[in-house]
């Protein structure tokens, strides 16, 4: 119990700081050179409610996309700009649409995520910005699970419930409390999750310019000390906030 507890004070901590950050991106972004966002995997809008307090952002420039319907719905209701979309495909938006594309913990949720990233970088205007919060599939946690034979809390999950609950729930540290890994759409089963290397380098490989990784809890090491180990070693953290900006030069892509 106390392991468990230690771990989910680290987890806590962990996401609360990633969040911070990718908000801030956001707000910098939206700040210094206005536009509009594109909020994918956008739920019920939750995000722009954040953004509205913070930037004073308007509904008109805040865009998402969401798979399920009855929270597009909510998001209508609110007056939202918000489509019913599958973002493992091509994203219905024009070339050179938005100053800022985001995504908190989408990537590790979709099947054809490299595509995803590919559209996101055509969709955005030269200069504009994508923002990544996924998890680590590279950490030292995932490492030592795997040694004894355990599925890794941040990788690819198994199908079955019962798998999920013997297998998993006693490693697996978050506020889920009724996971839905067995229905068509299942919100929290990670499918592809990227190590911070192989995200930074493919985000090279399509051509953004600046890219900027955090890493955040550097598990097993207590809170204390994460904030110097966290610039230490991203590379093994938890969590991870990519900030990757499209090149002015860029031409529109057919």
């Amino acid at each position: 119990m106390l392991i468990k507890q230690y771990f989910r004070h680290l987890y806590l901590r962990t996401m609360q700081k990633a969040y911070d950050c990718a908000y801030e991106e956001i707000v910098n972004t939206l700040s210094e050179n206005g536009g509009k966002c594109l909020d994918c995997g956008a739920s019920e809008g939750k995000h722009f409610d954040y953004l509205k307090q913070r930037i004073q952002l308007e509904k008109k420039a805040y865009y998402g996309i969401e798979w399920e319907q009855s929270l597009v719905h909510k998001a209508l209701d609110k007056g939202l700009n918000m489509k019913q979309g599958d973002l493992n495909y091509p994203l219905p938006y024009e070339n050179d649409t938005f100053q800022c594309v985001f995504a908190l913990s989408l990537l590790e949720h979709l099947l054809n995520g490299c595509q995803w990233m590919r559209e996101s970088k055509r969709i955005l205007r030269p200069n504009g910005r994508l923002i990544i919060l996924t998890p680590n599939i590279s950490t030292f946690f995932t490492m030592a699970l795997l040694a004894v034979g355990k599925m890794p809390s941040s990788g690819p999950h198994p199908d079955s419930q019962i798998l999920l609950t013997s297998e998993i729930a006693s490693i697996q540290v978050s506020d889920i409390n009724n996971p839905d890994v067995e229905s068509e759409t299942p919100v929290h089963r990670h499918l592809v999750v990227f190590s911070y290397r192989v995200l930074k380098k493919y985000l090279e490989l399509l051509g953004f310019e600046n890219i900027r990784g955090y890493g955040f809890g550097l598990y097993p090491f207590p809170n204390f000390m994460q904030t110097v180990l966290e610039k230490v070693d991203p590379y093994h953290c938890h969590q991870m906030v990519f900030v990757a900006t499209k090149s002015s030069s860029n031409k529109q892509e057919s």
